[in-house]
């Protein structure tokens, strides 16, 4: 059942979604060749703790997941494209990085997500984080009310299947409040005019997961946790948690 907001906790909202906002920006700005991914996990617990905030991520543990996940980001390199795991793993010329993050502040919840590269990007790498963006960015401009869900659908699977991407089957945004994982689903593609209707006061985390091949599909890897593209091509994840408002689309986890 999807849960309506106040005016009073989207407000409650935004500060934990600033918080996400303070995390995504230090480890971006702490990612570089040779750091590894682990000590961007302990750039992201810095940054929450000094916000008095805690992790939704940490010791989350969906019916997929064999184990809780054990860090407080989501770290995915080149062809991981979601749920990854930071580890040892030390940071490359070259590399394509997904950060996602998430904060809970006085029982509310913020979640959002970047790529970017480390060092030369490629200019393929780059292109593909453009449109993870440009399709996050549409998908935002349709979560308006008296728009439905399949709008915000067919937004973002439009800029992603025209500039030849693919669009990981069965993933896509959600709702968010109290906990990270709310109604209702959000889906990265479908037909417009169809499914809920847009309400003011609903919450979402609109978030566009793009595959460099154009093609859907992708494989677990042995953690349980970590989502890559079965050809090896690279991918790219851009998230933001919105506001439904009668003045329209309110971003809570910008800066």
């Amino acid at each position: 059942m999807v849960q309506l907001k106040t005016d009073t906790q989207i407000e409650a909202m935004r500060e934990a979604g600033r918080v996400v906002a303070q995390v995504l920006t230090s480890v971006q700005k702490a990612a570089a060749v040779g750091v590894s991914l682990r000590e961007l996990d302990g750039t992201a617990r810095e940054i929450l703790r000094e916000a008095g905030a805690t992790s939704p991520f940490f010791n989350y543990r969906p019916h997929f997941a064999p184990t809780p996940f054990p860090a407080v980001i989501c770290a995915s390199v080149n062809d991981a494209i979601v749920h990854g795991i930071p580890t040892d793993y030390r940071l490359r010329d070259g590399d394509l990085v997904s950060i996602d993050a998430g904060a809970t502040l006085d029982g509310w919840v913020g979640d959002s997500a970047v790529s970017f590269t480390v060092g030369r990007a490629r200019p393929a790498d780059t292109l593909l984080i453009d449109a993870a963006f440009a399709a996050l960015d549409a998908g935002i401009a349709a979560a308006r009310v008296g728009n439905r869900i399949g709008d915000i659908a067919h937004a973002i699977g439009t800029v992603c299947r025209d500039a030849g991407y693919g669009i990981m089957e069965d993933f896509g945004g959600h709702g968010v409040g109290r906990t990270m994982h709310e109604d209702p689903s959000v889906p990265n593609e479908g037909p417009a005019g169809r499914g809920m209707p847009l309400r003011h006061g609903m919450v979402i985390a609109i978030e566009p997961m793009l595959i460099g091949s154009g093609r859907d599909d992708f494989r677990p890897d042995p953690d349980g946790w970590t989502l890559r593209t079965t050809d090896g091509s690279r991918a790219a994840h851009a998230e933001h948690t919105v506001a439904v408002t009668d003045s329209g689309p309110r971003i809570l986890t910008a800066l």
